[in-house]
């Protein structure tokens, strides 16, 4: 179709609304017609238009398309569309605009509860007098099956068949339950376990990158669950996450409200060195832009040295926005983008339409054209050829380390005292070293040892290059008589199973073996914190030296006790580092200097003489990565898991809950809903249930890894018939709010003020008592006492949570007082109508001299507007002043409805 058709035939969508279900597309109910310019009216045509500024960023392009298409005078106004197209001016005001984007997308440790919430609200909507079927999706979603699986078994060539067992076995109810709820849901789809990694699956095959819609065109832009949705933006795909109870929203048709945001320019030139992945050049990116500074901002990337990078370098770059604290972090689509639809396999005649949409449309872009370079509020730059090969820890992703400086980092952390670079170890006993026996074979570790390396996660199996390039770094190992000591837990959980099909096809899969890098899964896996299992001797060789072991991951996150509880320094690496670091058993190397090891003809083999060229990398991506695997493995995604296909349903519309459930559960969210508003009241004399400093996580406060067996959450299960060995984790259980609250700030890392130790337990004030978490709060509710949380900066960091934000609702936590929020966190909060409060500029706990043993009122005015200031007063006689970070109208109206979640329901059944 010549390229002016595609424009006409969006010009006849007019101000339609438009989505599509399924890769190929399906239906919406078309909104009311905008009365914006003439010109405009022609939706995203218009965009190329004299009317629009030529250099409007790409990415605020979309927003303004979305705008015009979507515009009925209600959920979208006129003035939305003129805000988004004066977006140079209106940028630093905090002006708020509405996003309606294309689909959806979840996982399950996220769907899972959102499924409970929409079956939940169903049956509140039955109560109320209303339809129940009023409750399902009218924004299509997917739903992506990749957090259950756990490295159980590794090194061993049945381990795959092994994991995936013992995820049905474990798994089975939330299994059925989700194939109800694609049955019972209209436009939801799952996408059954074994498939592969969320984010790896949007970028190979759901992402359209243009929607078609019976012949009218848009751009496809997604919203997910979980907060590494920007890896999309990689592919020109405008996509970030949000919490899970605003995707529920988004699900059944409510536009996101957000704040116009700023655009950050990030300029890109030179070539890569050819010793540099992808990864070093991420963690580059990411360090710098933590510095710069870009927290609710877009990030769009600009400038020749863009068109050096391969789509799957670009999605590497963009899957970590959230550890640089950006929005999105986003790639228009240029001829590189195209190319890669047609590499992977996307049907070639729909590729050309695409291209000629986005032509028509402007929004095709090209890198090396400096005068299509749009405006940005600031412009920072990387010349690609500073980049130098680097990790990232020992416990935040932020904290880059260059390779030739790991081992002295190191060793500098282990002194240094207890932070986020730093653990405190006294000096006499930095070199002590424990030995154990391992299968009848005598070891010893140290401080540094590797206990873990792991290739995992969608960051880097999504990238060819990098896997490739570890595969011939294993094969070029291996012969050189390299291998890797027995108890390390190795691991290689792909993305899809187009990875496994080049390393296999390529030849490299066998010398991955080799080392013990088999396939144990198609999930997050070790990312996500189901690293499985240490051996016990390895364990009890770490507990009794109080040794600071190490994990080693391709991932994105290494937040303390989020990869495994007995690896207290975590460090993110790419690929063919993981097998370096797991050859050389340690972190504590420097690779110029010193040797991986010693071959069985007593040679030393340096990193230098194994590791493969760019060159090298490339023409084995060029003759294994093709079209054809993409098409085989993505053809029979849906049906190729006879496991899954064996699972039966129920067919029931109302899903019928069944009280012996451990999984599955109907929260009390809705319990006592009425038609009828309550007005918000006054919080009195408020208890402080917990004290933080800053960078407090999602993972501190709802952790997705083990329960721990001394937990509330264990005792409950344990009451309930269940034996350690069918605890599984939290992560799984997230559609059962009675292990969920005992969940929240279990995490066995988290620093309480209150207690002068490391661990999931605080002060009950009145009795003075340390308890566990759960167990104070049962306490104070049983008392009528309402709780608060004092945090530090970047409150709610990491994952995008939504039980970050359920769980203290539960506990009865009304409020949380904070210096700063992490944007998905604070959102989950607004939608469960947590009260966000922030300090005024300049002050916080300690100039204040708050010590958190006082109680809190929290006068809430009659009238409210966003980010008012309110009174704080304390039984102390103090008094002060904070932000209460409702920042839009729309999120007020959610607040008085007592959250998101109750607003939608009673907007359906009115």
């Amino acid at each position: 179709m010549p390229g002016g058709e595609a424009g006409k035939r969006e010009a006849r969508a007019g101000g339609r609304h438009a989505a599509a279900a399924g890769p190929e597309g399906g239906g919406a109910e078309p909104a009311r017609p905008c009365p914006v310019p003439p010109e405009a009216s022609s939706g995203a045509a218009a965009v190329g238009s004299s009317w629009l500024p030529a250099r409007l960023p790409f990415s605020i392009r979309v927003l303004l398309e979305a705008a015009i298409r979507n515009c009925d005078e209600f959920l979208v106004k006129k003035q939305d569309v003129e805000n988004i197209l004066n977006w140079k001016v209106v940028q630093h005001k905090n002006v708020e605009v509405p996003f309606k984007p294309a689909r959806v997308i979840l996982q399950d440790f996220t769907g899972v509860p959102a499924v409970v919430d929409f079956a939940a609200m169903r049956d509140a909507m039955k109560k109320l007098g209303g339809d129940p079927e009023k409750i399902n999706p009218i924004c299509p979603a997917d739903l992506v099956i990749d957090h259950s699986i756990q490295v159980d078994f590794n090194r061993r060539s049945d381990s795959l068949q092994k994991n995936q067992d013992l995820e049905f076995e474990r798994n089975k109810e939330r299994f059925e339950f989700l194939k109800w709820g694609s049955q019972a849901f209209k436009n939801m789809r799952i996408v059954p376990p074994g498939s592969g990694i969320i984010h790896q699956v949007n970028l190979e095959y759901l992402a359209r990158v243009v929607m078609d819609q019976d012949g009218y065109y848009y751009p496809d832009s997604v919203v997910g669950t979980d907060s590494h949705t920007t890896m999309i933006d990689g592919l020109g795909v405008l996509g970030w996450g949000v919490g899970g109870i605003e995707a529920e929203a988004v699900m059944l048709g409510q536009p996101i409200s957000m704040v116009l945001p700023e655009v950050v320019g990030y300029k890109l030139l030179g070539n890569p060195q050819p010793l540099v992945t992808s990864t070093d050049i991420v963690l580059t990116i990411t360090k710098h832009l933590r510095q710069v500074g870009v927290v609710g901002k877009f990030v769009e990337f600009f400038g020749p040295g863009v068109a050096q990078l391969s789509i799957a370098d670009r999605a590497t770059i963009a899957n970590m926005c959230p550890e640089y604290g950006a929005t999105a972090a986003y790639f228009p689509v240029d001829d590189i983008s195209i190319g890669y639809l047609v590499q992977t396999g996307r049907d070639k005649e729909k590729v050309m339409c695409t291209k000629k949409y986005l032509e028509a449309v402007g929004m095709l872009r090209d890198f090396k054209n400096s005068s299509q370079d749009p405006d940005f509020t600031q412009v920072v730059e990387l010349d690609l050829h500073t980049v130098v090969p680097c990790c990232s820890g020992p416990k935040r992703p932020q904290d880059k380390v260059a390779v030739s400086d790991m081992k002295k980092d190191f060793e500098t952390c282990l002194g240094a005292k207890q932070g986020f670079k730093g653990f405190q170890i006294a000096p006499d006993q930095h070199n002590n070293v424990m030995k154990f026996n391992f299968e009848g074979c005598d070891f010893e570790l140290t401080h540094g040892s590797v206990v873990i390396a792991a290739i995992t996660s969608c960051t880097n199996t999504s990238n060819p290059s990098v896997m490739l390039g570890a595969g011939l770094l294993a094969k070029k190992a291996v012969e050189a008589g390299l291998t890797v000591r027995p108890y390390i837990k190795t691991s290689l959980s792909p993305g899809s199973g187009v990875v496994t099909y080049y390393l296999r096809e390529s030849g490299v899969m066998s010398y991955l073996s080799q080392l013990g890098f088999d396939v144990v899964g198609y999930g997050c896996m070790t990312c996500i914190g189901n690293s499985g299992p240490l051996p016990d001797s390895v364990v009890e060789a770490i507990t009794q030296g109080d040794l600071v072991a190490v994990g080693v991951l391709s991932g994105n996150r290494n937040f303390e006790g989020r990869v495994h509880p007995n690896t207290r320094a975590n460090y993110l690496a790419s690929p063919p580092l993981v097998i370096a670091y797991a050859i050389a058993g340690t972190i504590r190397i420097d690779f110029e200097k010193e040797p991986l090891g010693i071959n069985a003809s007593g040679k030393k083999i340096f990193l230098k003489d194994i590791w493969p060229t760019r060159d090298e990398i490339q023409a084995v991506e060029r003759q294994f990565v093709i079209p054809g695997m993409f098409k085989e493995v993505y053809q029979k995604i849906e049906t190729v898991n006879e496991a899954w296909n064996a699972l039966e349903a129920p067919s029931d519309k109302l899903y019928t809950w069944n009280p012996k459930s451990t999984y599955i559960k109907s929260p009390p969210f809705f319990d006592g809903l009425t038609l009828a508003l309550q007005t918000p009241k006054t919080i009195e004399g408020a208890y402080v249930l917990l004290s933080f400093g800053d960078s407090v996580t999602t993972d501190h406060i709802s952790p997705a890894g083990n329960i721990a067996r001394n937990s509330p959450a264990a005792r409950y299960l344990t009451s309930r018939g269940l034996t350690p060995r069918e605890f599984n984790s939290y992560g799984s259980r997230r559609g059962n709010d009675a292990v969920m609250a005992r969940g929240t700030f279990a995490n066995i890392r988290l620093v309480n003020k209150f207690i002068d130790k490391q661990g999931p337990q605080t002060i009950h004030f009145p009795s003075g008592e340390t308890l566990d978490v759960f167990d104070a709060a049962e306490r104070y509710k049983q008392a009528g006492h309402p709780l608060i949380v004092l945090a530090g900066k970047e409150y709610g960091a990491g994952s995008s949570r939504d039980w970050a934000a359920k769980g203290p609702f539960l506990l009865g936590v009304k409020a949380v007082l904070a210096e700063s929020y992490e944007r998905i966190h604070r959102s989950n909060l607004v939608g469960m109508g947590v009260i966000p409060l922030q300090y005024l500029p300049g002050e916080d706990a300690a100039t204040l001299g708050l010590t958190g043993r006082e109680r809190y009122t929290i006068i809430i005015p009659e009238k409210l507007k966003p980010q008012m200031n309110i009174q704080i007063k304390l039984d102390t006689g103090k008094t002060f002043h904070a932000i209460m970070r409702f920042d839009t109208d729309v999120e007020l109206t959610y607040f008085h409805n007592g959250g998101i979640l109750n607003y939608m329901i009673r907007k359906m059944a009115s």
